[in-house]
């Protein structure tokens, strides 16, 4: 799916899974959620009770070199955090 680029997992959002059944992916700029939604449920057999999306900014980060400062920014992307339905739930650990 080009809709989905990759899940989060981090301790932030697997503390989100356990407790909301949240779990975050980054999407594409232009996806919209019900998009987000159909790919989720199809991708994962699932079903899904809310998507909320945010769209996070690029940070402008510097490093001093032996040339002088050189400065730069961090790539801008957006993050979908879906709430499954009550006893759904994904696991991102079974291919491994």
């Amino acid at each position: 799916m080009d809709i989905l680029v990759k899940p989060l997992v981090t301790e932030k959002m697997t503390q989100q899974a356990e407790r909301l059944n949240r779990y975050g992916f980054v999407v594409e700029r232009k996806a919209t959620k019900p998009q987000i939604k159909k790919a989720i449920e199809s991708l994962y057999s699932v079903k899904v009770a809310d998507v909320n999306t945010m769209v996070h900014g690029g940070k402008v980060k510097s490093r001093f070199t032996k040339g002088g400062v050189i400065t730069g920014k961090t790539n801008a992307y957006k993050k979908a955090l879906v709430t499954l339905e009550k006893g759904q739930s994904i696991d991102f650990y079974s291919n491994i």
